[in-house]
């Protein structure tokens, strides 16, 4: 009997570890080619949500990556998102700020490059399961966007729907 229950228990134990966790935060960064960030250069990143994850809220962030020659105080994307099952992405401009009025940077900096996490949405939902698809396309004037050294997303949780 004692046998029986210890076999039980570790099946079970077999069964949980076989499940995929849980996603508590997605990070991915991508290096600019030569720093220049072109319009046809469009970071592209895959976001796997498991069933059991559409019952949580996310905090969405871009992060950017710049030398101090960055010419501009922000910096203006396109944000591409395709949801599971879409086969076209809806797309939203987005205006990220990278210093105050003053031309301070607004990020954290180590010698000349700083680092900056933006919200670009909180308390998102992802309500299928499925593989999310975000890209980013830089929407600024100037083609190539001098001094960008890399673009990521983040993706945290932020706590359980309503």
């Amino acid at each position: 009997m004692k046998r029986l229950l210890l076999v039980t228990a570790g099946l079970f134990l077999l069964a949980a570890a076989c499940k995929p966790p849980k996603m508590d935060a997605f990070e991915k960064n991508l290096e600019i080619p030569g720093h220049d960030w072109a319009y046809d250069f469009k970071p592209s990143f895959e976001v796997a949500i498991q069933p059991e994850d559409t019952a949580d809220l996310y905090n969405i962030y871009v992060n950017v990556r710049h030398t101090d020659a960055y010419p501009y105080s922000n910096v203006w994307i396109l944000v591409g998102t395709q949801y599971p099952g879409d086969s076209t992405a809806r797309e939203q401009r987005v205006e990220l700020p990278l210093s105050d009025i003053n031309g301070k940077w607004l990020g954290s900096g180590l010698d000349d490059i700083y680092e900056h996490r933006i919200p670009i949405q909180q308390k998102a939902i992802f309500d299928k399961p499925g593989t999310y698809k975000f890209t980013f396309e830089q929407n600024m004037r100037q083609n190539p966007l001098p001094h960008v050294m890399n673009v990521g997303l983040r993706i945290e949780k932020a706590g359980k729907r309503p």
